[in-house]
């Protein structure tokens, strides 16, 4: 078993270069494979073998208790009797023509390489090499005493930042953010943005999701394994479609659909989050990636035992959600004239607006965006189309179970919401469980609810309200009614999946950060803000708003 107290050479360089780029992936154990990375491995691939008659041996893992490291070094060669270190780059050097240097973190990075062979051979290490492969450079560097002083230092740096839960600050230097693979983790330019109003970011997260979901609506149907794809096989007519587990971001089990323990063994391998929902959109269980968060839950669980933080991004949290269904009632009714039931309930909603920010105490603000939500499901009449079929109009927001079409499709999209922002909270690290609004009273994860809020009306209302004005829904083909309830056919899914998932694609430009990216990755950005709420660089979580 590899001994954890040891310190990674390659640590080491990380740390010489961003010391929350070491913290990240060495205290809180997030590593991402960027196409960087595995360009990076593939120059350590291909290197040449060295001759063994030159006394020469390559990939060697070292470890020294004495001096707390572990590295592998990519090369050693012996030259006029002297050992030599070798580490290979797949960037520029440094410095300028006719002066070529090493970069002060591969500096380091070699010279505790030749720290650990010197006490594995006892042959002094007086020289090692830096080969930069894109512009063909080779650069000695010397293992002087200033160097080993170095290198010491930042291992007694390491050591201190692997005793605390408190992630170091962002960088001062913004260049060392715009090549580092964990940007999209460490969002440092929003933590800037955070710290000063005027500064614009530049978009270092995604815009889209890389991976896409899988939904398997087909009762009966089976998710099995073939080499490194998922087989779909249909229950009826013996179809079969492949994935590539490399194109999968989740699977999504809808009903009694199948998948086998050698799929979710590939999926679990390749940190494919699985799911298991029932027909009317209810989150079963899931099975989610792994994730080293013990340092992530306790700043959670010291930031939301204060009353104070919770009740303050509760206000927020709602204010966002009123006014998200304040403003698609406007936009949605401008072109036609308002009855003055409607214009009632919109004062109504801007009253109740007016008070969050006036709010004391928790049972009150759930008052206020209870009245509000009363007024808003009140106005969807007039959000549908004239001649629509009556059974796709709502009647009351009716819940659990739904009784009439429309709550069906609200009930069903809330419950992919749901299972959507699950994965990007577990994503994240945070704690489910865990909230500062909602109060634990179901199996339902109290913070995948408190975060759903935002999104409620951008990704589902919205998308609902379109899709029924497009006449998209059967009222007799897309919808099972059974005593007390209304659900979804199998058709009805397939098509309330596509109408959803066309909505997470559309772009949209988040106005506290000032770029566009996918709804489909708002949920995993609204994490990430909220996360740095309690870790003194908040201030853009909840800030978004529909135009």
């Amino acid at each position: 078993m590899m001994d954890d107290s040891l310190v990674n050479v390659m640590a080491l360089h990380a740390l010489a270069y961003c010391e929350r780029l070491f913290f990240l992936e060495e205290v809180e154990r997030i590593r991402i494979a960027d196409a960087a990375v595995y360009a990076g491995r593939r120059v350590h691939e291909e290197l040449p073998r060295p001759a063994d008659d030159e006394g020469s041996w390559d990939r060697r893992t070292l470890e020294s208790e004495t001096l707390g490291l572990r590295g592998v070094v990519d090369v050693l060669k012996r030259r006029d009797g002297r050992l030599v270190p070798w580490e290979h780059k797949r960037g520029r050097s440094a410095g300028r023509a006719g002066a070529r240097e090493a970069w002060r973190t591969d500096r380091i990075q070699v010279a505790a390489y030749a720290m650990l062979i010197e006490e594995a051979t006892a042959d002094p290490v007086a020289e090692a090499r830096v080969r930069y492969h894109a512009d063909g450079v080779t650069v000695p560097v010397a293992v002087d005493d200033a160097l080993r002083t170095e290198v010491r230092a930042t291992l007694a740096r390491a050591r201190e930042l692997r005793s605390t839960v408190e992630r170091p600050p962002v960088p001062d230097n913004e260049k060392l953010c715009v090549r580092c693979a964990l940007a999209p983790v460490c969002l440092p330019e929003e933590s800037r943005a955070a710290r000063d109003p005027s500064f614009r970011p530049i978009r270092l997260f995604p815009p889209h999701q890389d991976r896409k979901t899988l939904h398997v609506t087909e009762s009966g149907a089976k998710v099995g394994r073939a080499s490194a794809e998922l087989v779909l096989r249909s229950r009826e007519g013996g179809r079969e479609d492949r994935f590539p587990i490399t194109e999968v971001g989740q699977v999504v089990l809808h009903g009694f659909a199948q998948i086998s323990t050698q799929a979710l063994r590939l999926c679990a391998d390749n940190d494919v989050g699985v799911s298991w929902v029932t027909g009317s959109g209810r989150v079963l269980g899931t099975l989610a990636p792994p994730a080293a968060a013990a340092q992530r839950h306790l700043r959670q669980f010291r930031a939301l035992s204060d009353a104070e933080m919770r009740l303050a991004l509760a206000r927020r949290l709602v204010a966002a959600k009123v006014e998200s269904q304040l403003r698609f009632l406007l936009r949605a009714t401008r072109d036609s004239p308002r009855s003055p039931e409607l214009a009632g309930r919109l004062e109504s909603m801007r009253a109740m607006l007016r008070r969050i920010s006036r709010v004391t105490a928790p049972d009150e603000l759930l008052g206020v965006e209870g009245n509000a939500a009363a007024a808003y499901f009140e106005s969807w009449p007039d959000l549908l189309i004239a001649g629509l079929d009556p059974r796709l109009r709502m009647c009351g927001r009716s819940r659990r179970p739904p009784k009439d079409q429309v709550n069906a499709l609200l009930g069903y999209g809330y419950g992919m919401l749901y299972r959507e922002v699950l994965a990007a909270v577990l994503a994240v690290g945070l704690h489910p469980g865990v909230g500062f609004y909602h109060r634990p009273r179901s199996a339902a994860h109290t913070l995948v609810l408190d975060l759903m809020e935002l999104f409620r009306v951008p990704l589902v209302d919205m998308a609902v309200v379109a899709a029924l004005n497009r006449r998209t829904f059967d009222p007799d083909a897309d919808f099972d009614s059974v005593p007390g309830q209304v659900l979804l056919s199998e058709s009805g899914r397939r098509k309330a999946i596509e109408v959803l998932e066309r909505r997470r694609a559309d772009v949209w430009r988040h106005p506290a950060v000032n770029y566009s990216l996918s709804w489909a990755r708002m949920a995993e950005l609204e994490c990430r803000l909220l996360e740095k709420e309690w870790m003194g660089e908040g201030n853009l979580f909840a800030r978004f708003r529909l135009r």
